[in-house]
């Protein structure tokens, strides 16, 4: 069975609840129904414009997916600032980012924080895209496999097999995290290899054949061609470039 391919928009701390209304608006105008039938379309707006985007999308029946960029993992309690993953799936939101680069670099997530937050996206009936990916001293150092297959695989062991086809995990090197560098191609999909053999490690041949791997970093209309070209390549999370929904809608629809 073919992977279907799915690209996801990472607002991050971009946008007030009405611009989020009218971007996901311009993004729907400038997006076909055929569009639909090819890719999975995920927007992860900042908390504060997740339920006006959600109205938007139900009130539309727009076929865009409603993502979230972070969850906590536990479903109450004293964690003053924190939104859940229960939260989010009473908001309609079927995708949550998890272990994201900034989370890591900035927020001092580590990967055991990661697994957790990742089994309470899982538990509340959403899917994790798992973010993964090797600073530039680690790539230099010729660790790229290591961190790369060490971040998967503890986020994802313990996993049951069924749920692991269902995976959506994205090979984001730091290096290329809005710095306008990107990963060559081949390196991107010799990554995603890494990332498979892992799924596949964990849950199975089956489970690794379905997982769909994203590329992430500095993406943009004019590079997303390449990626996509890679079979070992299902997507892409998409940072800057999703704030502009021309930027976006020729992201999503690369093969034109």
């Amino acid at each position: 069975m073919a992977r279907r391919d799915l690209i996801a928009g990472n607002w991050k701390m971009n946008a007030n609840h009405l611009e989020a209304i009218q971007m996901v608006q311009k993004l729907s105008y400038r997006l076909d129904p055929d569009d639909y039938d090819r890719v999975d379309v995920v927007v992860c707006p900042p908390f504060t414009a997740l339920r006006s985007v959600q109205t938007v999308i139900e009130a539309d029946h727009l076929r865009i997916h409603l993502g979230a960029q972070d969850a906590h993992w536990e479903e109450a309690g004293a964690f003053t600032g924190a939104v859940s993953a229960t939260m989010l799936e009473k908001l309609g939101v079927g995708f949550v980012i998890v272990g994201h680069s900034e989370r890591r670099q900035v927020f001092g997530e580590d990967d055991a924080t990661v697994a957790r937050k990742l089994r309470a996206v899982l538990g509340a009936g959403m899917t994790p895209i798992l973010a993964v990916g090797e600073t530039l001293h680690q790539r230099d150092d010729g660790e790229t496999d290591q961190v790369v297959s060490g971040q998967a695989r503890t986020a994802l062991r313990g996993i049951d097999a069924d749920t692991l086809a269902t995976m959506v995990v994205a090979y984001e090197p730091v290096w290329a995290i809005g710095s306008g560098r990107t990963a060559d191609p081949d390196a991107a999909a010799a990554a995603a290899t890494v990332i498979r053999s892992v799924v596949s490690e964990l849950g199975g041949a089956e489970a690794a054949a379905s997982a769909r791997v994203l590329y992430g970093g500095s993406i943009n209309p004019g590079n997303i061609s390449g990626f996509m070209a890679k079979r070992e390549i299902d997507g892409a999370l998409v940072g800057g470039a999703s704030l502009d929904p021309d930027q976006f809608a020729a992201i999503v629809r690369y093969w034109v």
